[in-house]
């Protein structure tokens, strides 16, 4: 059997039985079958592309089975998917895709059910992905793109909206979403600068951030900056939240007491404890999860940080902050592009509950901050209700005096109207960040 084919369909099926997260389950798997090089990034290429098109791929899988995925053995539809994804949207040859596919299902189920696979894989065959598009896509704007680029029309939508007056770029918007991202990396501030990080790796200095170098793929995990502590796996987006949250203007001085909110998995509170040991400062990183709190604990390891295993709603820390972030839980719908499988698992009733938290962790990050301080607000989500909205109810609450978030990251073009700041992949490379600053008046 072909390995890489194999680790791709293992991958596939790890998602659908037990709702596991494809970006840890396939490398897992890449590292026990040891498989490297042509054969690791086929196996990549078709584990996380059938799982990011799998509302595509199941729309023609119904349409040439003649019956609902529904109806369809799951083990047999991880592998139809894992066919029509070669043929629809890789460069595979159609006789190499339906063949293997056919080996697969003739391997673990027999003759019968292969030659289901190969009548459903040829039709498939029969029209290429346009085409396909074409006569399945919904006939409004937003519905045919959202199509077009494998995403569920509300999320498509929700782009939209955070758009505003540039929902021509939707489309943009979408595909840059739909391609695999590159590697970004965090050079840890007082041990590597991120030059000397570049030339170690062969990566490139990142735009916008000083401590960000893009990679081109590989296992990050084998580099040595990144076993020794040195750097960390981090998107460009995410360390210029925590820079904002250094950068933003105190009234009166800062005393050096900061606050992560919503610390887990511990990549803001890494990069905001290394500038603030440089200063001499102090992090208190709050997450309420066991198991996060550890990740926050090793991300940290040797930094002024201090993690309390609370919830961060009723945290019981004394309240004078200078400075608060507040990362809050969310969708993730900024950051799809490297969670695969997440854009079929979320829905629109996911929203109002955490919504809820968003605005409840705000109001108590509020009362810890000291007057004069300033609360940064982000999300990893473009959503309306999930930010220009919570911000909103927080400054009408409270009187919050809201800063031109913009300005905090500086040479970074395009952010939106203001005065919140909002990132996005097809315009800065980085995930759909949303960032908003507050201060509290004296």
């Amino acid at each position: 059997m072909d390995p890489a084919r194999e680790v791709a369909l293992e991958t596939l099926r790890a998602v659908r039985e037990r709702d596991a997260y494809a970006n840890l389950v396939l490398p897992g798997l890449l590292r026990e079958r040891r498989l490297e090089g042509r054969d690791a990034a086929l196996a990549t290429e078709l584990g996380y592309g059938a799982c990011r098109a799998q509302g595509v791929l199941d729309a023609v899988i119904a349409e040439c089975a003649g019956r609902d995925v529904a109806d369809i053995d799951g083990p047999l539809l991880d592998i139809l998917r894992l066919g029509v994804y070669q043929l629809l949207r890789t460069r595979i040859g159609a006789h190499a895709a339906v063949d293997t596919s056919v080996a697969l299902a003739r391997a673990e189920f027999g003759a019968g059910k292969a030659g289901f696979v190969n009548a459903v894989l040829r039709r498939a065959g029969e029209r290429d992905a346009a085409e396909w598009v074409e006569l399945l896509a919904p006939r409004d704007p937003v519905g045919h793109l959202a199509f077009e680029y494998a995403h569920p029309t509300w999320i498509a939508q929700a782009f939209a909206d955070a758009l505003g007056a540039d929902a021509a770029e939707l489309g943009d918007a979408l595909a840059a979403d739909d391609a695999r991202p590159s590697v970004h990396l965090v050079a840890r501030p007082g041990d590597i600068t991120s030059e000397e990080l570049a030339l170690v790796t062969g990566g490139e200095e990142g735009r916008w951030s000083p401590y960000a170098v893009y990679l081109e793929g590989g296992d990050p995990g084998k580099l040595e900056p990144v076993r020794e502590g040195m750097a960390a796996v981090q998107d460009e987006g995410s360390q210029l939240v925590a820079l904002a949250l250094t950068r933003a203007p105190l009234e009166g001085p800062d005393n050096g007491r900061w606050l992560d909110l919503c610390a887990g998995p511990g990549g803001k509170a890494a990069l905001l404890g290394a500038l603030a040991a440089i200063d001499g400062f102090h992090i208190d990183a709050v997450e309420p999860a066991e198991h996060r709190a550890e990740l926050v604990r090793k991300s940290t390891s040797g930094l002024p940080v201090q993690v309390h295993v609370v919830d961060g709603r009723d945290s019981g820390l004394t309240p004078g902050y200078d400075r608060i972030l507040v990362d809050a839980p969310c969708t993730g719908l900024g950051a799809l592009r490297r969670r695969p499988e997440a854009r079929w698992r979320r829905t629109p009733a996911d929203v109002a509950e955490l919504v809820v938290l968003q605005r409840e962790l705000l109001a108590a990050a509020w009362d810890l901050l000291r007057p004069g301080g300033v609360v940064v607000y982000s999300t990893c989500s473009p959503h309306l209700p999930e930010t220009v909205a919570v911000v909103a109810d927080a400054v009408r609450r409270t009187g919050a005096e809201q800063l031109d978030t913009r300005t905090y990251v500086p040479g970074v073009p395009d952010l939106g109207p203001g005065p919140g700041a909002q990132l996005w992949p097809h315009r800065h490379g980085t995930d759909s960040m949303f960032l908003a600053a507050l201060r509290k008046p004296l």
